[in-house]
């Protein structure tokens, strides 16, 4: 499936760091409040595991509005809270049937800002925490199953970059890894285990208060 440039683009922007944190603008730093929202797409990775005894799973990529919440308690750490409105996936399984599942995967990560307390408009910052994914409407192609996800808590991981426009607005984007695996169940009787694993990159504003 085709994976988004969106990953490429963050890396260039961590790279002009050195060469834009001589603009100013005011500190970025403690006691900041702050949003981001945007579009959101949630990339699996391309081998979702197997279930029914060998039979594999490929799942879908999906884009829906996302935002986070999130507050500085020192120049340099922070805490975010990533939310979204429901992702929609289709998915395939090899040699039985297709389906579709709405997942939610709220997660919170602990940030670090290398640049926060300094008057650089690019402010990068990398965070790690934990994701729990609630998941919902599971829909099977086969007349008289019914399958169920089981919810998933697993590793978050984060990359992003604020590109400081003035003291309350920027221009965001991020990206995540999250760790979703999800046992799977066929009315009632565990088949195995979906790992769905996305990148999820998100591009949109941020305002801080």
């Amino acid at each position: 499936m085709p994976k988004s440039p969106l990953p490429v683009l963050l890396a260039a922007s961590l790279g002009a760091v050195a060469l834009a944190a001589s603009s100013q603008v005011l500190a970025y730093g403690a006691g900041d409040f702050y949003t981001r929202a945007g579009v959101a797409k949630v990339e699996p990775k391309s081998d979702n595991g197997d279930i029914l005894g060998g039979a594999e799973v490929d799942v879908d990529d999906d884009s829906a509005f996302a935002f986070t919440l999130g507050y500085r308690f020192t120049d340099k750490l922070g805490v975010e809270l990533l939310a979204a409105e429901p992702f929609d996936h289709d998915f395939q399984v090899e040699g039985v049937a297709g389906g579709s599942t709405d997942h939610l995967p709220p997660s919170l990560t602990l940030q670090y800002y290398p640049l926060g307390g300094t008057q650089a408009r690019v402010q990068p910052y990398a965070g790690l925490g934990v994701n729990y994914t609630l998941f919902s409407d599971e829909e099977v192609a086969v007349p008289g199953v019914e399958l169920e996800l089981d919810d998933s808590w697993g590793v978050a991981a984060q990359l992003g970059v604020d590109l400081l426009i003035n003291d309350n607005w920027a221009l965001n984007a991020a990206a995540w890894y999250l760790d979703i695996d999800a046992d799977a169940s066929l009315n009632g009787d565990e088949v195995g285990t979906v790992e769905i694993d996305p990148v999820v990159v998100m591009a949109g504003l941020s305002f801080r208060f």
